[in-house]
């Protein structure tokens, strides 16, 4: 579904992604884990068109999406859930979801308001507040509520539960897993192992812009060495 080739970003003069390859399959949940500064949001903007690639292919579905702008990205179906959310401060929840909200590239809407509202029962309960009154776990749910909106064929989640309470993140392991079973492919963005192994189907790991490693949960359990060097476990 998606795959990276040989891949090089920069911002300026500054190179920050070097040989950058890695994939997705139709229906797997695959992470990208690493220290922070190494490359992961970097590689989350190049796919979507953010940042693009000076160097190297991106494919989604077939198609050279590499130097596409980023609406037409997210028109092929990848939906984005960005590091820090940002979500709209100035619109309700059900506001925030409406304003993305399309039939997806598929034209069959899988994600309405009542399959979010299902999902995510406290967005429901809070679907009148603003955005800025939503505390951070919230907020979370929101951005994540609002890629489905799109009806995306992949998710993109970029540092999905940096700063969250255990309670909250374990509430997102098990949306993601619910979506899983689904058959949502998914790439994630985290630096949970213990949560991460239990979900995803493949792993790789970067450091300095470059994968260093990859494999399935089973090798990576397996391989105390390539976590604590990477990893800092």
């Amino acid at each position: 579904m998606l795959e990276l080739k040989s891949v090089d970003t920069c911002y300026g003069q500054s190179q920050v992604l070097f040989d950058m390859s890695l994939s997705v399959g139709q229906g797997e949940v695959v992470t990208l884990m690493g220290r922070n500064g190494m490359g992961k949001t970097t590689t989350v903007r190049s796919i979507m068109g953010l940042t693009p690639a000076l160097a190297g292919e991106i494919q989604f579905k077939n198609i050279n999406i590499t130097a596409l702008p980023p609406y037409k990205i997210a028109k092929l179906g990848i939906g984005l859930v960005p590091e820090g959310r940002m979500i709209s401060p100035n619109l309700s929840v059900e506001e925030n979801l409406i304003a993305t909200a399309t039939r997806g590239p598929a034209g069959t809407a899988r994600w309405t308001l009542p399959a979010i509202w299902t999902l995510f029962p406290k967005l429901r309960e809070r679907k009148d507040s603003m955005g800025n009154q939503l505390s951070g776990g919230e907020q979370q749910m929101l951005a994540i509520a609002r890629a489905l909106m799109t009806n995306p064929e992949l998710l993109v989640l970029d540092e999905a539960t940096e700063g969250l309470a255990p309670l909250i993140r374990q509430e997102i392991w098990t949306c993601l897993l619910g979506l899983k079973r689904e058959g949502q492919s998914i790439l994630v963005i985290d630096k949970n192992i213990q949560a991460l192994s239990a979900i995803a189907d493949r792993h790789y790991i970067i450091e300095k812009g470059t994968i260093v490693w990859n494999g399935d949960s089973a090798s990576l359990a397996d391989n105390e060495d390539i976590k604590r060097r990477y990893l800092g476990v």
